[in-house]
């Protein structure tokens, strides 16, 4: 139980795959820590005695996952941000020296001046699906290469290399949706939200378990914060009296493109979203900037959906 009268104390941790670099704000203490089971629950106990208001590590493509089971196991108070956020705060103070130590210090300033909000994160499960689907695109990425270079080449030889890797890529994905789909259906709350997804006209198997791996915050935010993190958010370039044009920026990819390919779908076969598409484009905009909007009017009426379980029905599309 943190005590309100003491001082706010925050963790800075910069990760690397053999050692962790560590801050602490204010006693400004800093230390190395291998990552071993054994170092990381030192770590974790010594962390929960000082009661820190937050604990903040970058995301590093799964480095950090082994640091953050642990840190979550005791319950202290994770952060996991992302890295270009901190990176422009260093900027802001001039820091523009880098190494491990200054990182975690980066960091534990980062939390003390910022207070990001901790979200609970993903658990072991959400992990697992995140993971299948990312290597799921890099398979489907890989296909795409193979079968540009096949068109490419001259020689038979070359192209029958070619067909054989990716009649092997297509078994690949082919075991890999399988899989995604045994473990949907395995969880009451995945299969839920993916039968809730399915019902809408234009969503289909890659948008529902892209939303459900990557997106987990649907249905618990509002339609603004649930825009802003897949990336569909517009943000505004004024300075005066000039004022730019709006652009998206940041947030989830996967979603992301996810939505775009869904959206083209949904502009032929779901009625309100063709209607919202069409109607833009005949005020005059854009193709792009209409497409981005029907992203976001999209997953606005998904969120709301999965907010209040309830499968997709024309009212939806008329009244969010």
């Amino acid at each position: 139980m943190k005590n309100p009268l003491s001082t706010p104390v925050y963790v800075g941790i910069d990760v690397s795959a053999e050692q962790l670099a560590v801050h602490i704000i204010p006693d400004e203490k800093s230390f190395m820590i291998d990552t071993d089971p054994e170092s990381l629950n030192k770590l974790a106990k010594k962390l929960v005695k000082i009661e820190p208001q937050t604990v903040i590590l970058e995301a590093t493509g799964g480095v950090e996952r082994n640091t953050v089971s642990v840190l979550m196991h005791y319950d202290l108070p994770v952060v996991v941000i992302n890295p270009r956020q901190v990176h422009d705060f260093a900027r802001a103070k001039g820091l523009l020296a880098k190494n491990d130590s200054i990182d975690a210090r980066v960091l534990a300033e980062f939390a003390e001046a910022v207070k990001p909000e901790i979200r609970k994160l993903p658990d072991q499960e959400q992990q697992n699906l995140n993971e299948l689907l990312n290597r799921r695109q890099q398979l489907m990425n890989m296909r795409t290469t193979e079968i540009n270079r096949s068109r490419r080449v001259a020689s038979g030889t070359v192209k029958s290399s070619c067909k054989e890797h990716i009649a092997w890529l297509e078994k690949q994905i082919s075991d890999l949706d399988d899989q995604l789909d045994k473990l949907i259906q395995s969880s009451h709350a995945w299969s839920t939200k993916d039968n809730l997804l399915r019902s809408v006209p234009g969503v289909g198997d890659n948008l529902s378990r892209t939303l459900l791996a990557a997106l987990p915050e649907l249905g618990k935010l509002n339609r603004r914060q649930i825009a802003s993190l897949a990336g569909v958010a517009p943000f505004c370039r004024d300075s005066g009296k000039m004022k730019g044009k709006r652009s998206i920026w940041g947030g989830r990819a996967p979603v992301r493109k996810a939505l775009y390919m869904s959206v083209i779908s949904a502009i032929r076969c779901n009625p309100p979203i063709k209607t919202f598409y069409q109607r833009l484009r005949d005020s005059g905009k854009p193709p792009k900037v209409a497409l981005v909007a029907s992203m976001r009017k999209l997953l606005t009426i998904i969120n709301i959906m999965i907010k209040n379980n309830e499968t997709w029905n024309y009212s939806h599309g008329i009244n969010y």
